[in-house]
């Protein structure tokens, strides 16, 4: 069996539902180790995160994914234990198959390929895993980061390996991502009957207010990389479940996916602007406002990485990828405002967090090389 293949399938074993790594990365570590990289296990809350380096001066490249995976859902839905790696019409199916554990064993044979032929005098080759990427994103990237900073730790280049392709390994790389800010607001009014509608204040009736400027509001254009900014309600909820009663609270979720034109603090002025307009001025106690940042949006236009990674793509797959900002979020978003160049490049994202999970078996040691080729592209020439 093919290297790559072959520990995507242990890892596809371990069961690494988030924030659980499921012994991941003490598999890889010991690669990894073995190989000449210096180890280190950095451990917050709950979460376990894999910094390896090989290489102590110079640039850094570093490889960026997670080795946690969503939940698989209710086993009578898969064709076979999704934690048992199956090959079948040439493809490899379980959970974590595309989002990633495929990318993570692709990163770590193309890492032990080119430290068995390069000295660690080019630069500075890390692989950064976390088990908390599908989860809050709190004690993974998020906090290394904040430790590198702490400590002066630098990357100057860092490619993701999430599922990038659209219809065919190579066909799309990912050079940004938007940016992503939940809200959510309650209301209190009074409850009471329909029928008395003078007795009772209806907590509904005042969010949509609020919230129909804010689905109706132009959020902006978008440019030559990303689409316009976009405006999403994910939950609303009010009443008891009878039909004759005034709701006395309610309660709405929204997201908005924002673009490098909008200013995260010019959305929270448009909410704030929304509520005042409702009737809801600053400090009325009937309303409540919280906001939860996942990250601001980020772009590699050009430079090095993408140079390396274009062209390592085109010498594997052949033909040019496009470039895409499309999609959720990513780690990425951690590295980026650090000063790193980012892009991201993976296989098929057609099964990701769905039942049957797989990718392609002939698409990974192609992903490997092409792994394999950028590295040597950035760090030799």
């Amino acid at each position: 069996m093919d290297p790559t293949v072959e520990l995507a399938c242990e890892l596809i074993r371990c069961r690494s539902v988030t924030p659980d790594d499921g012994g991941c990365q003490e598999i890889i570590g010991g690669r990894l180790a073995a190989a000449g990289f210096e180890v280190e296990n950095l451990r917050f809350g709950e979460v376990d995160n894999l910094w390896a380096v090989y290489g102590d001066a110079g640039p850094t490249l570093c490889l960026l994914g997670h080795t946690d995976v969503v939940p698989p859902g209710p086993l009578e839905d898969w064709q076979s234990d999704p934690f048992e790696p199956r090959i079948d019409d040439g493809k490899l199916f379980g959970r974590g198959a595309a989002d990633m554990k495929s990318s993570v064993a692709a990163m770590v044979t193309a890492a032990e390929r080119y430290a068995a032929v390069h000295s660690p005098e080019h630069g500075r080759l890390a692989i950064l895993l976390t088990s908390d990427e599908e989860g809050p994103g709190i004690h993974g990237v998020r906090r290394v980061m904040e430790a590198f900073g702490e400590r002066g730790t630098r990357i100057d280049w860092c490619l993701v390996g999430e599922p990038s392709c659209q219809t065919a390994l190579g066909d799309t790389v990912k050079h940004g991502r938007r940016g992503s800010l939940t809200g959510r607001i309650r209301l209190r009014g009074q409850q009471g009957h329909v029928a008395y509608p003078t007795l009772a204040e209806n907590a509904l009736h005042h969010l949509l207010r609020i919230v129909t400027p804010l689905v109706d509001h132009d959020w902006g254009p978008g440019d030559a990389d990303f689409p316009p900014s976009s405006f999403q309600i994910s939950n609303l909820n009010a009443g008891t479940g009878a039909d004759n009663v005034i709701p006395g609270v309610a309660d709405v979720c929204f997201n908005i996916r924002y673009n490098p034109g909008l200013p995260r603090e010019a959305i929270k002025q448009v909410v704030s602007t929304a509520c005042e307009s409702a009737g809801f001025a600053p400090g009325d106690t009937r309303l409540e406002l919280d906001w939860h940042h996942s990250g601001d949006p980020f772009i590699t236009r050009e430079g090095p990485l993408l140079d390396a990674l274009e062209q390592s793509i085109r010498a594997v797959c052949g033909g040019r990828p496009a470039r895409s900002t499309a999609g959720g979020t990513s780690d990425g978003r951690f590295v980026a405002p650090a000063g790193a160049q980012v892009a991201e490049f993976g296989p098929l994202n057609a099964s990701i967090h769905k039942v049957d999970e797989h990718v392609l078996v002939d698409d990974l040691p192609r992903l490997s090389e092409v792994y394999e080729q950028t590295i040597s592209r950035l760090l030799v020439g």
